[in-house]
This record gives C-alpha cells, structure tokens and sequence, in this order.
C-alpha cells in the first residue's frame, strides 16, 4: 500500500512539473507573439510618421531619414526590452540594420546618383516590407557565416580542419599544376566570352527595335559568334586538361592509400571492417579528385563570371542590381540548411553502403561454408536487409534534395517577378530600354544560377573535404607495430628467445592469451609447440612474426630485439608455413617467388624439390607457368601446402616456422619433408601439431597452457614425467583409434 502512494505521489510530481512546463513554454510563446506585434506596430507607426513628415516638408529629406532612423531604433529597443526583458545579440544587428537600412540607401543613392528614390520620397508598405526582408536577409545570412560565442569555437575548428585538409589537397595536386594552370587559363577565357553574349544579344533586339542599321546588326551578330565559339572551345579545353588532371590525382591516392593499408598492423585488419577500407580507396578517393578537379574549377568559374555579371548588370541597372541581390542570402540560408542534412545523410549512406559490401564479400569468400549450411537464403535476405537500410537513407536523402530544389526554384520565381514588375516601371520612365532589360533578365537568370552553385558548391567541398579527411586519416595513421629497424647482420645463428612475454589482441584487450611465458628456441634444433587450440601456440608465432605487439615482456632474435630489425631482412630470415596457405592469382613460378625481386628459375626449382613439389609441377601442361587460379583453386589443398613450403625454403630462412603444415599431406609426402627439413642442420625449426607422432623426434617439445610453458623436454622425458604432455598424448591416441 504503501509502495502505491509512493508511486502515485511521483507520478503526480511528474505530472505536475510537465503541465508547470507546458505552461511556462506557452507563456513563452504568447510573450514573444505579443512582442512582435507590438513592435511591428510601432516601426510602421514611426515608419508612416515619417513619410507625413516628408509630405508637409517639416525637415529636410536626408535629415528626415536620419531623425527617422534613430527614433525607430531607441523605440525597437526599448519595446524589445519592456517586453522580453532581454536583448540578444541576434535582435540588436536585426534592429539597427532594419532601422538604419532607408536612411543609408537614401543617402548612397542620393551622393552618387544625385536623385531620390520613391521609397525615399513616399514612406508605403511596400518599402517597409522591402526593407524588412532585406533586413531579415541580412541577419540570418550573417548567423550562418559568422556564428556566436556560444558556437565561435566548434565552427571555427571545423572551418580550420576543413581548410587544412583543403591544403593538403592541394599539396597533392602539385604534379599535375600545369594542367591545373592550363585549365584556369581556359576558364578564365570560357568566362570572359560567355559573359558578353547576352550583352550583345540586347544590342540586337535593341537594333531590331528600333531603326534598323544594317552595319551595326551584322557587326552585333560577329561579336556574338565570336564570343560564343571561344566560349565553347575554351571550355572543352578546360574540362579536358581538368579531367586529365582529376584522373592522374585519383590513381596516385590510391596506390598511396593501398601502400599505407598494407603497412598497418594485423590487428588493424582485424578491427577495421573490409568493407570499410574498400570504399575508401573506391569512393572517398574519387571524391578527393572533385575537391580540386572540380568544386574549385566550378567555385572561381562561377565567382569570376558573377563579378563580371555584376559588373554589367550594374551598367544596365543598379537599381534592379540591387533588387537581385536581395535574393542571396535566402538562397543561402535555404543552402545551409540543405546542406547540414544533406551531408549528414550522405555520410549514413556512405556508411550503410560499406556495411552492404561487407555481407556480399564475407559472403563470396566464404561461399562454401554457406553452401554446406544451406544458407542461401539466409544470406539473400541478410544482404536485402542491408540494401534496404541504404535504401532508405537515400529515399529520405532525395526527399531532402526534393524539397531544397522546389525551395530554391520558387525563390527564383519570386524574385523574377519582382524583377519583372520594377522592370516595366523602369522601362515606362524611360530609365532602360526594352533590348537592356532583355540583357538584364539573361544576366539574372545566369546570376540566380551562379549564385546557388556558389552556396551549393561550398556544401560539396565540405562533402569531398569530409571524405579527404578519411582518407588522410588511414594515410597519417602510424603502425603500432613499428617497421623501423635498421639491424641487419651479415650473419645469423637464428638463437629466439621469448622472455616474460605477455599478450592480449587488440580486438580483445581484456583477455589475456600469453602470461610471463618464457621459452628458447635454440640453432639448429627443432622445437615443437604442442597443448589444446587456443592456449597460445599460434600466437607465439604471430608474435615472432611481429604481426602484434606485446604488452610487456620481449622477443629477442640472436640477443636482439625483433624490432630493431630491417623489416625486409627479418621476413626473409623468418619464414611461416601456416595449415592453410594462401596463394595468390597468378604463376606456380609467381607464387613460389613471391615477395622476391630477384629470383632465378633454378632457385625456385631447387625449392620445389625440396619441398616435393617439384614432380607434380613438372606433370602439368605449363609447369612453372600453371595459373593456380583466384586462392589457389587450380589445385588440391596438398599441391597448395607443398608450394608455400618451396616459397618459404625459396628465400633459406634461418627460422622457420610450420603451423600444422602436415595436417594436409600424406604419410609418404610428410616423410619426405621432414627428411628435407632435417637436412637442415644450421636452421631453427619451430613445429605446431597436433598429430603428435610427427614431433616425436624434435629436440625439444614445449606443452602450452592457459598461456604459460607447462612443460618441456624431449619425447621420452616427457613420456617419463607423465604429466600434461603424457595426458594429452594418451587422450588423443584413444581418439584416433576409438572405432568408428
């Protein structure tokens, strides 16, 4: 009971302090509703005022406009502090530029044009309302460039790391500068020749409208061609060296991006997901192309021909200059906006489409496990799951696109029927001529275009700076495990000792695999690792391979630190035989040679028959020139163990490691091996196996537990102790003769 009234009593606290909420949001609403309007009754009350003050000539007309101005402002503030109690920064530019806006249009037009302005002469709604927009505009184009404090900091950083990266781009693109010149050569011509082409198309309609002369029509008419042909053979020439620029570009980022991802450490791999670096050297590099290649080609191609736009519009009107203008920076505001979600989705998408490339290759690779399973359709719907999850984003995605386009074309709209009204007014006070606002509303239609591709193109740099920043990501990106040794001796006894080793893997930093293990592997003697999977045998190797990094503890190579070593020297004095081999497309002779520069045909045979290979790849059509197929697939799992033994013995290792290499090859072939790897007398031999007849000769056996050395000794000392060693030899003889 008591349980009951606790619960009710919080129960109606929450519901309490929710209505006290909704409450306090409502009052806020009706507070700022009730400022606004009183405001806005004020500014037209003194707006009107002022025009009764004009009409009865009681002030002169500059000195109207300012009194005007400074009375609207001192009571746009005090009703905004009577009514809010507060004044943001925000409201205070809005109030002064809407205040001081008619008197500062007033004056300028008046000191450079010497005449007024009907706004200036007669105080109407309309004016009000244009300068209230204007004002407005103003504002909200200013929140969007320069931000507050409160944001100062984030937007800054994110405008410093864009530009970084930017440079860095640019850095890149220093081989190819020449054709990056000669395209902004073409450019600049392409712009220049295509400016004039409305102007002169004026000039016709203008002749043709008037008293026709024959002479300055055909003189009209040649310009206009001419402008036109260089126009169009100055840009194909641009748009050719920036191709040719953007192809060069993208090739050398990749072979750059593909060096650094082959320099990584394994345990890089192991966390970073196939998809995901795969679509970095696919998509984001392409991308990085663009931010050069072509957002900046488009960027000052654009700028160049709305300055020069400008320039000419204001010859034909300033006034209508002016009106256009307005519509900037609500094409920016509609723009940003765009632009945040857009960026955002296209990073989901992004993302979604390197998760669905993820399924089709784990999927591809592992397609015999999913026919052995029967999980076709498993794998179907897993996969149209994923497509789905990026369908959808781009769904939404061009939804967003759709409504910004429909946004942008009726601010256009709006803004050519503005323009056409004041147009026809300008036209009837003989201000213009019909052939100027021809040319006037092709320069605007360009303009309008222009000045959206300039708010839209600052988007996609951030779009393509945003994937160049993935991208340098993986490029700085250090391996932790350092490749910089310089150590190479001329000779190596090949002497390993691990010493107090510890080690947990990156993708699992809690769970300890090796704990202060201790082992030596002595010259010229063979030494088995043997004990249940996953105590650590394998990780030893991994670690002699300097594959990972250990935590504490250290490997030492003839008295040295592994990681003092030259890093080519060390995987050629080191070489691993692994259960399953990986071969690569490509040759039998490739496959053997991998990795080597220099490697005579001799050498690989030598190998070969050291191996055992060499008969079986004698009976084939090609012989040393048989393609083995993607993995390998051209030949039997026993043809592919024998030839990673000939690509290690190929480069005469001083250790070498075989992992359960015998698991593969019959009795006959791994007698043969084991007589060629004991004819080795120099050479340090580490042995994983699980078959544990095939160690009963090594020098010394190591039983691996829970990460530790347990036990270790020959065959028969071992036999003698009957401890770990003895146990699991006797397990598993009773396994493989259990009748089945």
């Amino acid at each position: 009971m008591k349980t009951k009234t606790l619960v009710s009593r919080q129960s109606g606290s929450y519901g309490d302090d929710y209505c006290w909420k909704m409450a306090g949001n409502i009052a806020t609403v009706i507070r700022n509703v009730v400022a606004l309007t009183l405001a806005v009754c004020v500014d037209l009350s003194l707006f009107y005022a002022s025009g009764f003050v004009v009409a009865h000539n009681v002030f002169g007309h500059l000195a109207r406009l300012w009194v005007s101005a400074a009375l609207r402002w001192l009571a746009l503030i005090a009703v905004t502090l009577l009514s809010l109690g507060h004044l943001k920064p925000l409201l205070l530019r809005f109030i002064t530029v809407h205040s001081l806006l008619p008197a500062v249009f007033e004056t300028g037009t008046e000191a450079l044009y010497h005449e007024e302005t009907p706004c200036g002469l007669l105080a109407d709604m309309r004016c009000w309302l244009m300068c209230a927009g204007a004002s407005l505009a103003g504002a909200l184009f200013w929140e969007i460039t320069i931000p507050d404090a409160d944001d100062a900091a984030a937007g800054k950083e994110k405008k410093q790391k864009a530009r970084v990266l930017l440079m860095r781009v640019l850095h890149l693109y220093k081989p190819d500068y020449l054709l990056l010149l000669g395209g902004l050569v073409f450019l600049t011509l392409a712009v220049l020749c295509e400016m004039f082409i409305p102007f002169y198309t004026g000039r016709v309609i203008d002749i043709l409208g008037s008293h026709y002369q024959q002479n300055k029509f055909l003189s009209a008419l040649l310009f206009m061609g001419l402008f036109s042909l260089g126009s169009s053979v100055s840009a194909g020439c641009r748009g050719g060296l920036l191709l040719c620029a953007i192809s060069a570009f993208t090739c050398r980022v990749k072979v750059k991006l593909f060096g650094a991802l082959t320099k990584q450490e394994i345990g890089f791999f192991e966390t970073i997901k196939t998809g995901d670096i795969t679509s970095r050297l696919s998509r984001d590099t392409n991308l990085m192309g663009r931010t050069v290649g072509l957002n900046v080609n488009v960027l000052l191609r654009t700028f160049i021909k709305t300055l020069g736009m400008i320039s000419l519009m204001m010859n034909l009107s300033w006034k209508l200059t002016f009106l256009v203008l307005m519509e900037t920076p609500i094409t920016g505001l509609i723009q940003n906006i765009y632009d945040t979600y857009h960026q955002r989705l296209s990073l989901a998408v992004q993302d979604s489409m390197a998760l669905a490339n993820e399924v089709a290759n784990e999927v591809v690779s592992g397609i015999h496990v999913v026919r052995s399973f029967n999980a076709e359709k498993h794998e179907a719907r897993r996969y149209d799951n994923r497509l789905m999850e990026t369908h959808n984003l781009k769904t939404f995605r061009d939804t967003v696109t759709a409504v910004y386009l429909l946004a942008r074309r009726l601010t256009g709209l709006g803004m050519q029927v503005f323009m056409l009204y004041y147009g026809r007014l300008f036209i009837r006070s003989g201000q213009m001529t019909t052939g100027n606002l021809v040319s006037f509303i092709l320069y605007q239609s360009d303009l309008g275009d222009n000045i959206r591709t300039l708010t839209y193109i600052f988007g996609d740099m951030l779009n393509s700076v945003g994937a160049a920043g993935k991208v340098f990501e993986y490029l700085d990106r250090k391996p932790e495990v350092s490749m910089e040794g310089k150590f190479k001796p001329d000779q190596l006894t090949g002497h390993v000792s691990f010493r107090h080793l510890s080690f947990a893997y990156p993708s699992y930093p809690n769970k300890i695999v090796l704990q202060d293990l201790s082992l030596e592997l002595k010259s010229g003697q063979m030494t088995a690792l043997v004990g249940p999977s996953g105590e650590g045998k394998s990780t030893c190797v991994s670690l002699l391979e300097r594959f990972y990094e250990h935590q504490s503890g250290e490997i030492l190579l003839d008295n040295e630190p592994l990681k003092s070593y030259d890093h080519r020297f060390l995987h050629k004095k080191i070489a691993v035989v692994s259960q399953e081999p990986v071969l690569f497309s490509g040759s039998i002779r490739d496959n053997i040679a991998y990795g080597l520069a220099e490697c005579s045909l001799d050498e690989i045979q030598e190998a070969a028959r050291k191996a055992y290979a060499h008969d079986f790849i004698k009976q084939l059509e090609k012989g040393y020139d048989t393609e083995v197929g993607e993995g390998g697939g051209q030949l039997s799992k026993s043809e592919r163990q024998r030839i990673a033994i000939a690509r290690a013995l190929v480069r005469q290792p001083q250790v070498l490691i075989l992992d359960e290499i015998t698991s593969s090859l019959d009795a006959e072939s791994e007698n043969k091996i084991q007589q060629a790897l004991a004819s080795f007398p120099n050479q340090t031999l580490l042995v994983i196996a699980h078959r544990l007849k095939t160690i009963e000769k090594a020098d010394q056996i190591v039983v691996i537990g829970d990460g530790r050395v347990q036990e270790q000794g020959t065959h028969e000392e071992l036999m003698d102790k009957k401890g770990s060693y003895y146990k699991l030899r006797e397990k598993l003889f009773t396994e493989e003769n259990t009748p089945q």
